[in-house]
């Protein structure tokens, strides 16, 4: 795998994941969370989806000797500091992106587990949970669950922040390097996120913002994330700096669309 790079601090991230039309999440949000934090990001395409802030009305799936071959072609040519990785579909999807991650040999995954888009559509089969249990998960350097899918990765009741700490345990016993429990859906006027691994953890925690721009926000956090990694931020720095670029994202909204409106992933690049 070639490790050739202008610049060796930029960072790269490979990011392996769905499409999203509208352009709030998926592998559109990745791209341009990555650029805004100084990063060079590269896709691997795992879905077309026809969305918009409304809802998902339709999923392609792409053939699975693509998807591989365009991980492959990257990781063999440009190369990657970090891999991350989102929308899967099938389990067939995500045997093939484990395959990947280990042709990147010791490349950091970080997997965002995801499972239903901000409108309520199902993005992953019922029968691929088991996959991502068995597969993503012991090749995590960093899983990024929210409360549902925290729920249905460990079959505990996760309502609140203190069951999604029983949860991270959970999941680091099914052998993720580290776990950042989101808190997004546990009620309440403050937002508790839960960083943890073997070794303790820390919490990011902030008033709850009253709005409905919040599409992408899973995509964008786990891309901010890798990027931070790829660049060889301490996961600790990694995240927080993530959390503040989300933070800050979500309050410069352009407020587009009627239903679940995208962030403001360029902020950064504006005075």
């Amino acid at each position: 795998m070639s490790t050739t790079s202008a610049n060796p601090f930029r960072g790269r991230v490979l990011v392996i994941a769905g499409s999203d039309s509208g352009g709030g999440a998926g592998i559109q949000a990745d791209i341009k969370t990555i650029t805004a934090l100084g990063g060079y990001a590269a896709t691997a395409i795992t879905a077309v989806t026809v969305q918009n802030t409304l809802g998902v009305t339709g999923v392609h799936p792409i053939p699975l000797d693509v998807i591989a071959a365009q991980a492959r072609a990257v990781l063999d040519d440009i190369g990657a500091d970090a891999i991350k990785t989102g929308m899967l579909g099938e389990a067939a999807v995500v045997e093939t992106v484990a395959a990947a991650i280990d042709h990147a040999k010791g490349v950091p995954a970080i997997v965002d587990p995801v499972m239903i888009a901000k409108g309520g559509a199902s993005l992953l089969a019922e029968a691929a949970i088991g996959a991502v249990k068995s597969l993503m998960i012991p090749r995590a350097a960093l899983l990024t669950p929210n409360a549902p899918e925290a729920a249905a990765l460990t079959g505990l009741v996760v309502e609140t922040t203190d069951d999604l700490r029983r949860a991270g345990e959970a999941l680091l016993a099914l052998g993720a390097k580290a776990v950042l429990m989101k808190g997004g859906h546990v009620p309440g006027d403050r937002v508790v996120d839960v960083l943890m691994t073997t070794d303790g953890e820390t919490t990011f925690e902030g008033e709850r913002i009253d709005t409905r721009h919040t599409h992408g926000t899973g995509c964008t956090l786990a891309s901010a994330c890798a990027t931070g990694l790829a660049q060889g931020l301490p996961l600790h720095d990694a995240v927080a700096r993530a959390w503040n670029y989300v933070h800050e994202a979500m309050l410069r909204a352009p407020g587009f669309g009627a239903g679940h409106g995208p962030l403001d992933h360029g902020w950064t690049l504006r005075p």
